[in-house]
């Protein structure tokens, strides 16, 4: 996951979160919505400094923003003794070795508040001693079942209170992990779509695909053959002449995994 690298990119991302088309934009801020569009293209190189300007205000953002020097819309400079960081962590904001995008979502989440205050309850011991508590309940309960009714080692009963009796490690441990894998579901939700994300399907499913394709193709061995290339590299086989057919013949034949001769006959 990345975030805008370029001033098109950023004018697109702000035009997308405001759920604007092109022409709604144009009416609002009295640009055409030829430039427009034409700022939200990679190869447009030139924007006119005060549409600049009229666009950074109807975002209400900061021309830093615009241009990639800030991940902050509204912040624009807020001081850092207002922020109550350690030197560390503002070393290690700054030094790169960390997905920042990340860590700014994972602490903006709607749950990360409740995941902080679970870690600091176990963290300062604050509910040890209601967990030792129950625990010293469970075992009076138990100890009074062996001095009453003498069960063996193998009764359910009194596996079942073994069973309940819990640590704040195990306890806590259960519910951080629940609190954060909540968290990371959606912020993966969010971003399944990111052109750097993981594609669906995986190498494996694709060369069945393209096989279970090739099985369907009506034609000779070597048309075969080069259909199947032709899938797995992206290329339309029917955009294929007759000549860089040939060509793709002559280069099979030069593999030494060909059992037999590959002859040249023409397309189909």
């Amino acid at each position: 996951m990345k975030g805008a690298t370029t001033i098109q990119e950023r004018l697109w991302e702000l035009r997308k979160d405001k759920g604007l088309k092109l022409e709604e934009l144009a009416k609002q801020t009295g640009i055409s919505k030829s430039a427009l569009a034409s700022y939200e293209a990679n190869d447009y190189k030139e924007i006119n400094h005060g549409n600049l300007i009229t666009l950074a205000d109807f975002y209400g953002v900061s021309l830093d923003y615009l241009f990639c020097r800030t991940e902050n819309r509204e912040q624009i400079n807020t001081p850092l003794m207002e922020l109550h960081l350690s030197d560390e962590m503002v070393e290690l904001l700054k030094n790169g070795r960390i997905n920042n995008r990340l860590l700014c979502e994972l602490a903006t989440h709607k749950d990360f508040i409740k995941f902080l205050a679970d870690i600091e309850i176990y963290v300062d011991g604050i509910v040890n001693m209601q967990i030792q508590n129950l625990n010293s309940l469970v075992d009076s309960i138990r100890h009074e079942i062996i001095e009453r009714h003498r069960p063996g080692e193998d009764d359910p009963y009194l596996k079942v209170l073994q069973a309940a009796h819990v640590t704040d490690d195990e306890y806590f441990s259960r519910m951080v992990l629940d609190d954060i894998n909540l968290i990371i579901r959606d912020i993966r939700e969010a971003h399944k779509n990111d052109s750097e994300s993981a594609p669906q399907t995986t190498v494996a499913d694709e060369l069945k695909e393209n096989l279970d394709a090739v099985e369907n193709f009506k034609g000779s061995r070597q048309e075969k053959l080069v259909f199947l290339y032709c899938k797995q590299l992206g290329i339309n086989y029917k955009n294929l002449s007759e000549e860089e057919f040939r060509w793709f013949i002559r280069i099979l034949q030069k593999s030494k995994k060909m059992g037999t001769p590959i002859n040249q006959r023409k397309k189909r």
